[in-house]
C-alpha cells in the first residue's frame, strides 16, 4: 500500500506562496510519501451573495490550477508522483485536458495519474460555458477521446459531443496512456471505473462497514464484467487532525485489510470523517505529515 499526501494549498499560508509549496513537496518526498494530491476548482462563489451556501467551497478558498501546480513541482522533485483529486473533467474542453495531461506526464517523467470527477457546483459550469446537467454522460465520451489521443499520433473520432478529423496531440505521454482514476460514490461511477478506470477514489468513506460494502460491490461488478478486481486500485483518505498514533495505525491496518492500495493523508480537510489540523502554517503542516509518517510507515 502506498501513502500519499494532499497539498494543503487551500491554506493561504502554503497555497499562496510558491516557496512554501515547493518546500512542502520536497519535504514530503524526503520523508517518504509516494504521491502528492491536489483538489480542483476554477470558480468560487461570493458567499456574501449566497447566505444559504453552507460550508461548501467559496471564493475564499484558494485552489491552484492542478496542471500549472504540478508542472511547477515537476521541476522541484524527482520521484514523488502527482494526482488530481479530483479534476472536474466535464467543465473543461476534452482535447485541451488530454494535451495538458500529456505535457505534464512528459515533464514529470511519467509520474502523473489523472483523478476525475463530475463536479457538484453548477456555478462553475455556467462560468466555463459547459452544461451541468449532462456532465456524467458527456464525461464518458471525454474519457474515450482522451484515451484515443494519448495512444495514437492521429485520431478520427465522431461522437455525440466530440468530433476530431484525423488530428492528434504532440507530445504523447511516455506510456501512451495516463492512469485514470474516478472519484464519486454512485453506482454509475463504479460502472465507469470497471469499464475505463485504473482505480477508484472513494474519498467520502470513513473506515467501517459502509466502505467494505462498497468495495465488495466494486469487485463483484468487475468480476461480472470479466475484469480482474485486483487490477483496480482503491485510494481513500486519512487525516492527521484527529486521533493519535495508535488510532492512525488502527485505521491504516483497517484499510489495508480491505484491499485499499493507496492512502492519501490530508491535513487541511474537515469534512465528513476527516478533521483538519489546528494550525495553518507551513511548519504546522510539515510537522503533522512527519508525525503521521513516523507512526504508520512500517505498516505500508
Amino acid at each position: 500500500m502506498k501513502l500519499g499526501v494532499a497539498l494543503p494549498v487551500i491554506d493561504r499560508e502554503v497555497g499562496g506562496d510558491p516557496a512554501a509549496i515547493r518546500e512542502f513537496a520536497q519535504a514530503a518526498e524526503a520523508i517518504g510519501y509516494q504521491d502528492l494530491a491536489t483538489p480542483d476548482h476554477v470558480l468560487g462563489v461570493n458567499a456574501a451573495s449566497r447566505p444559504d451556501w453552507g460550508d461548501r467551497n467559496t471564493s475564499a478558498d484558494l485552489f491552484q490550477d492542478p496542471f500549472v501546480l504540478f508542472g511547477f513541482l515537476a521541476a522541484c522533485t524527482e520521484t514523488i508522483e502527482f494526482s488530481t483529486q479530483l479534476l472536474i473533467l466535464a467543465q473543461r474542453q476534452t482535447v485541451l485536458v488530454a494535451k495538458q495531461a500529456a505535457c505534464l506526464d512528459v515533464l514529470c517523467g511519467g509520474r502523473f495519474r489523472l483523478g476525475i470527477g463530475v463536479g457538484w457546483n453548477p456555478v462553475e459550469f455556467t462560468g466555463l460555458n459547459e452544461n451541468f446537467h449532462n456532465r456524467g454522460r458527456r464525461s464518458e465520451e471525454q474519457v474515450q477521446v482522451m484515451k484515443a489521443l494519448w495512444a495514437e499520433p492521429h485520431v478520427t473520432f465522431a461522437g455525440k459531443y466530440h468530433r476530431i478529423e484525423d488530428a492528434g496531440i504532440n507530445p504523447l505521454p511516455p506510456r501512451r496512456g495516463i492512469p485514470l482514476w474516478y472519484g464519486g460514490h454512485a453506482d454509475v461511477t463504479l460502472e465507469r471505473v470497471v469499464k475505463w478506470g485504473d482505480g477508484w477514489l472513494p474519498l467520502a468513506y470513513g473506515p467501517g462497514d459502509e466502505a467494505k460494502v462498497a468495495f465488495d460491490k466494486l469487485r463483484r461488478m468487475a468480476e461480472a464484467a470479466g475484469r480482474d478486481p485486483d487490477s483496480i486500485g482503491i485510494d481513500t483518505r486519512v487525516a492527521a487532525g484527529i486521533g493519535d498514533e495508535r488510532e492512525w495505525r488502527d485505521i491504516v491496518q483497517f484499510w489495508k485489510s480491505c484491499g485499499v492500495t493507496r492512502l492519501t493523508l490530508t491535513t487541511y480537510s474537515g469534512r465528513g470523517h476527516l478533521r483538519r489540523i489546528a494550525g495553518r502554517t507551513l511548519a504546522d503542516h510539515l510537522g503533522a505529515i512527519k508525525r503521521y509518517w513516523n507512526a504508520v510507515a512500517d505498516l505500508l
